[in-house]
């Protein structure tokens, strides 16, 4: 691997981190066939890290092939070695996870207790994963003494991955466990603009015994390598984590090539609901959570953010005292709450996002500018008394900025959650439970948060309604994503009494 390597300086950690800088194909670190490279940059200081070979079609092909040679040879493996394989992988990670989760930090921009608690989920998922190996079952089916029926779930085969940028090893483990846990293989595309993380990690994979062919990792570009994904006739299912713009164009592109299957994790522009009854202190944090964890690069982020009336006034003072509090700033400082931007393009567009909103005439609560002038940093940005029709109401922003709305009653309520495209996650704010469970029976969104918000478990499922998705990411359904039924019909000769 010595030729594929880089290495890297990591703040905080004393010696340089060696990172591959090549294709994972077929367990080996390889050069992309076209010889092209492309330069990864971090956003906290817009330094350069390395350069890493680039993926293209021909790449895609040769991963793929292998992949698809190593799906049949090792189809009918026994299950519990598949999760033995995960096991280890999960206790590598636990051991490589402040490495990890720093190269994260230094590639993103996150806060590192972001990237923490992202590698905490890596390791719980891997082994939850682990544990399901051999939980992939069928049914019997009673259709009378004459036939004995049942059904068996089986893997599809080679299965294409794109990840995105803002959680870029969650979404490699998120994609990934559950795809070798059902007996797949893995051609995975992380985002180019973050994927070092993504490579020190495919390390591990080969560490933990995963045969050659099982995982493929080849980062490169969206036009070239992702359709080349996207449209490669051995690849069976396609599982996405990115805009509803890209979205669209993935389902359209999977349904012309071969009809792959798709699972889609897209955007959202999620409610976040304070009711007069609320735990005020609590409930302010989880607004806090819910719209500046990740800099907000999180798509179920709760950036529209709605108030009873009753206690309207109080929250936008509380809510503007704590983010006063809030540490903005290099991801390795001590207390540091949030980072940076993840990518120049994304920086803009969410400084584009608050100027126009200013200019429309929104009400500015707190922040609103650019922090220094290296770096993607920008201040946590609430508007507030904000009309349903404003942008920054409607769209996804994808970054540290929120609106807040007043509403009177439930009823108000429900139609203003529920007036968005968007239908990902929701937040629920109050001490009546009969209420909160009222509300989240209205609410169209995949997740529903009862007085906390951004609280991922790996048992619990996550995707979305509309256009946020098909599909779910953890929970026993996100297996389900990497299977099909096969139904078996046996015709008996029962002897007569």
């Amino acid at each position: 691997m010595s030729e594929f390597v880089a290495k890297i300086n990591i703040p905080t950690i004393a010696e340089p981190v060696e990172v591959p800088t090549g294709l994972f194909i077929n367990n080996e670190w390889v050069a992309a066939k076209s010889g092209k490279t492309f330069a990864v940059t971090s956003p906290i200081d817009e330094s350069h890290l390395t350069d890493l070979q680039m993926a293209g079609a021909d790449d895609v092909d040769i991963a793929t092939d292998f992949a698809y040679k190593a799906f049949y040879k090792h189809k009918f493996i026994e299950p519990s070695v598949r999760g033995r394989w995960l096991y280890k992988l999960a206790d590598l990670f636990e051991q490589h996870k402040d490495t990890i989760a720093k190269l994260e930090s230094l590639d993103n921009g996150k806060a590192l207790h972001c990237a923490q608690f992202d590698l905490n989920l890596v390791v719980e998922y891997l082994r939850s994963c682990a544990g399901y190996t051999d939980k992939v079952d069928g049914r019997t089916i009673n259709t009378g003494k004459d036939h004995l029926n049942f059904t068996k779930r089986e893997p599809l085969g080679v299965c294409g991955q794109i990840i995105p940028w803002n959680f870029p090893i969650l979404m490699w483990a998120w994609k990934i466990g559950p795809a070798i846990a059902t007996g797949n293989a893995v051609v995975l595309k992380p985002a180019s603009a973050t994927p070092l993380t993504a490579l020190y990690a495919t390390k591990l994979v080969k560490e933990a015994g995963i045969p050659a062919g099982l995982v493929n990792i080849v980062p490169g570009s969206g036009r070239g390598c992702g359709n080349a994904i996207l449209q490669h006739p051995k690849i069976k299912k396609i599982a996405f984590t990115g805009s509803t713009a890209v979205g669209i164009d993935v389902m359209v592109a999977a349904a012309t090539s071969n009809l792959k299957k798709v699972t889609l994790e897209l955007g959202g522009k999620s409610p976040n609901i304070v009711f007069d009854d609320c735990d005020l202190d609590s409930t302010i944090q989880n607004l806090i959570t819910g719209i500046f964890f990740n800099g907000g690069e999180v798509c179920c982020a709760g950036s529209r953010i709605y108030v009873q009336e009753g206690i309207y006034e109080q929250v936008l003072s509380k809510f503007k005292e704590e983010i006063s509090k809030l540490k903005i700033g290099n991801p390795f400082e001590e207390g540091t709450y949030q980072g940076a931007q993840a990518t120049p393009d994304q920086f803009e567009c969410v400084l584009g996002y608050i100027e126009r909103a200013k200019k429309a005439g929104a009400k500015l609560l707190t922040g609103g500018n650019r922090i220094g002038t290296k770096g993607y940093f920008v201040e946590p940005t609430v508007f507030y008394d904000c009309d349903e029709d404003l942008e920054i109401v409607k769209d996804e922003i994808f970054g540290p900025v929120a609106s807040i709305g007043k509403f009177k009653d439930v009823a108000e309520l429900v139609e203003k959650a529920n007036n968005s495209e968007y239908g990902l996650a929701a937040g629920i704010h109050t001490q009546d439970l009969n209420k909160a469970f009222g509300v989240a029976d209205q609410l169209e969104a995949g997740s529903i948060w009862i007085n906390t918000y951004n609280d991922l478990h790996q048992s619990v499922p996550f995707g979305g309604y509309k256009t946020s998705g098909i599909g779910r990411e953890m929970g026993l359904e996100a297996f389900d994503n990497y299977t099909q039924v096969k139904a078996v019909r046996t015709r008996l000769n029962v002897p007569t009494a």
